[in-house]
């Protein structure tokens, strides 16, 4: 993808606006603990004073809108504690050039390497970054200086309190994150009607399990109906995989089919039944016909052998989701739940222990190719450099520019650039807005406090909107602040649009100059991908070798190891598509081909998966060579490609040959899956394997590639097919 072609991209990107669910009541919310800061300090003290003072409740509240598993209130009254540090320490080195500059490059890079703990964390930092270069136009006394971040962290405080005071759906992240599970698994079983091998994608339940972490105190006041449908949710992918499989399931036509899709569909209104229940805390009903749909011991059932087996499990998880969800329709009598609500938590380390994952998890990052510490050593340099600009001009405010440029950069290329394209476009808008009404209105220092709380108000409303829309109130916001404080909006106006500017552009030649490009790094990801489905597919082997409580635990623990891989994987291949650079080891179609393949190995898996056989089944010993092989081939084939060698899957297709056929008449399933693990493999080794002639012309063929489709976009053609 060439500079012009991504530069449209992103201005789009940058500009459009994101369908999702807004959230008046929160935004009323923070919006009147901005309020409650700027009002009284108006009233008692001064304009100027207010102004300072609505920083900590804007960014604190600001901060409660990332999406986090803890509690609102304590990242309000984190966001609050890290911005009147910074604003302290700014000041005390503020006064020197020699002493500010080097505390703002440190305190920037520390900033960046939060990136390693997560968006919020990184977020969150950035605005202590913004509110250290805001300090610098302050000259006042130390004495000054703290009570100024005293009432920083004030603002903090309150929004925490009125979270306490005034909870609106609280637990609504966690319920969300596991509906949003449950609706992924309905979409995923009617997708399974018309093309049984449709592939699943695991985020919606790695969010899901992510949310499921709490801390001792949280796991006290959870609901319930948070305790179990995560887990069946996890159980009934694999069995609706393994039902609509034609390989391992009910035949690809005549009247089990025609049975599986009706299963299929009665399945998707039941979890999606549950998950509208989670969602809103009500009870599920399920539609009658989707209920008898469901049951299976009338006497012209048609489904017989491994598919009647996995119909009912599958009738068995939905009546278990149903009674955990509060449900009633599917069962006149839900059998007993396995005990979900009683299970070990997951646990998420409390603030005051979360200092060794912090160290771990930074130490992880601090390395030259790591997109985060890349992020912070930009943040490092733009930030003073911004500042240095900004300095000399002939205009107030100079700290705008730097600050753009930190709350614009983010560690990948698409973001940052759609961010700086998006806070353009959305300050020029504001400005003018606001600009508009500073001079309808005329100096008056009540009034604009009113605007600018109302301006926070929308600002929040549509913070998930898109940036450039919450971004145009947010700048007229601080024009309101700024015209409240008694600055002229003559003045104002044209320096914030040109610092912005001068900012968005720093943001965007910082990561050109030391870029962290996902595209070289594919082929490593793809490995990694590779080795860990390798280990995930042993695991579930293992599994039927010798049926044991440890093997389960080894294959759910290799299982969520895959599926971190695969996350990974996708998200490089998301911003490689996005970024302006030649493909380096993979070309794009390699990497699409190689995608398709390794999805095809998982589901192969998750089908052996969705037959495990239980304890008291005898051990298979031909099963154990199977999965030593493949998992030697898998990882011995995952540090060829990362050395540019062609992998081979010479042991697994010798293990595979010398399979006993006791094995396989034993259990149809496992060898039927074994074959559909070697097919994948072998399409993955035509995807990523190159003769040495194509090695050398393969970044040249793709090249040709990009170009005859840009020319194809240009008159409207039909794209040209090139090799490669």
């Amino acid at each position: 993808m060439r500079w012009l072609r991504t530069f449209g991209e992103v201005v789009r990107s940058g500009l459009t606006i994101e369908e999702t669910r807004l959230e008046p009541l929160l935004a009323l919310r923070t919006a009147a603990g901005v309020a409650l800061v700027v009002g009284p300090a108006l009233w008692l003290v001064s304009p100027a004073f207010a102004a300072s003072a609505a920083l900590g409740a804007f960014s604190a509240g600001t901060a409660t809108f990332q999406r986090t598993w803890r509690p609102r209130k304590v990242i309000a009254l984190g966001a609050g504690a890290g911005l009147a540090l910074s604003t302290f320490v700014g000041y005390l080195a503020a006064g020197r050039l020699a002493t500010f500059l080097p505390l703002l490059a440190v305190w920037a890079f520390a900033a960046g390497m939060a990136w390693a703990l997560g968006s919020t964390a990184g977020i969150v930092a950035a605005t202590t970054v913004g509110s250290m270069l805001v300090t610098v136009t302050l000259p006042t006394s130390v004495g000054l200086a703290l009570e100024h971040a005293g009432v920083i962290a004030l603002g903090g405080m309150v929004q925490a309190v009125l979270i306490l005071l005034f909870p609106i759906r609280r637990w609504g992240a966690h319920r969300d994150a596991l509906a949003d599970a449950l609706a992924a698994v309905a979409d995923y079983a009617r997708r399974l009607q018309d093309d049984p091998a449709a592939p699943f994608d695991p985020e919606p339940l790695m969010t899901a399990r992510d949310a499921a972490a709490v801390t001792p105190s949280q796991a006290r006041t959870r609901p319930p109906v948070l305790h179990g449908p995560r887990g069946l949710a996890e159980r009934i992918v694999p069995v609706v995989a393994a039902l609509a499989d034609p390989d391992v399931g009910a035949p690809a036509e005549g009247p089990g089919r025609d049975r599986v899709r009706e299963l299929l569909n009665a399945a998707a209104d039941v979890l999606d039944a549950a998950a509208h229940a989670i969602r809103r805390g009500t009870s599920a009903g399920v539609p009658p016909r989707s209920a008898d749909v469901l049951r299976l011991d009338g006497q012209g059932e048609v489904l017989e052998g491994h598919a009647r087996q996995a119909a009912e499990e599958l009738v068995k998880l939905l009546a278990e989701t149903l009674e955990v969800a509060g449900g009633v329709g599917a069962h006149e009598k839900a059998p007993a739940s396995s005990g979900p609500a009683s299970a070990q938590f997951l646990v998420r380390p409390t603030l005051f222990r979360l200092l060794p994952v912090v160290v771990r998890a930074v130490r992880r990052e601090l390395r030259r190719d790591s997109p985060v510490f890349r992020h912070a050593v930009r943040l490092a340099a733009v930030a003073p450099l911004g500042y240095l600009i900004a300095s000399p001009l002939p205009v107030g405010h100079g700290y705008w520019a730097p600050i753009a440029s930190v709350m614009v950069m983010r560690p990948d290329f698409h973001r940052t650039y759609a961010r700086a394209v998006g806070r353009l476009a959305g300050t020029l808008a504001g400005v003018a807005l606001a600009t508009g009404m500073v001079r309808a209105l005329g100096p008056d220092a009540q009034v604009f406090g009113a605007l600018a709380v109302v301006s926070a108000a929308l600002s929040y409303t549509l913070l998930r909107t898109g940036y450039a829309y919450s971004q145009c109130f947010t700048a007229a916001y601080v024009v309101f602040l700024l015209g409240m404080g008694g600055h002229a909006w003559e003045q104002t106006v044209p320096e914030r649009v040109v610092l912005t500017l001068i900012g968005g552009a720093l943001a965007m030649l910082a990561y050109v100059v030391f870029p962290a490009w996902e595209t070289p790094r594919l082929t490593s990801r793809l490995a990694d991908w590779l080795a860990a489905n390798g280990r995930y597919a042993a695991a579930v082997l293992r599994g039927y070798a010798e049926p044991t409580r440890e093997h389960r635990a080894d294959m759910r623990g290799a299982l969520l190891a895959s599926r971190e891989a695969r996350a990974a994987w996708q998200e490089a291949y998301d911003q490689a598509r996005q970024e302006p650079v030649r493909p380096r080891g993979l070309t794009s179609r390699e990497a699409e081909e190689a995608q398709e393949a390794l999805k095809g190995f998982d589901r192969a898996t998750m089908l052996m998966e969705s037959h495990l056989p239980g304890a008291d089944s005898r051990p298979a010993p031909e099963v154990e060579r199977f999965a030593e092989a493949l998992e030697a081939n898998t990882a011995q084939a995952a540090e060829d490609m990362r050395e540019h060698r062609n992998p081979d899957w010479g042991r697994v297709a010798e293990a595979l040959d010398t399979w006993e056929g006791a094995a396989g008449d034993r259990s149809p399933v496992l060898r039927r899956g074994a074959e559909l693990q070697k097919k994948a493999l072998d399409n993955l080794a035509t995807a990523v394997s190159r003769t040495p002639l194509e090695r050398d012309v393969g970044s040249a063929r793709e090249e040709q590639r990009v170009r005859a489709a840009l020319a194809s976009e240009s008159d409207g053609s039909t794209p040209a097919r090139g090799g490669g």
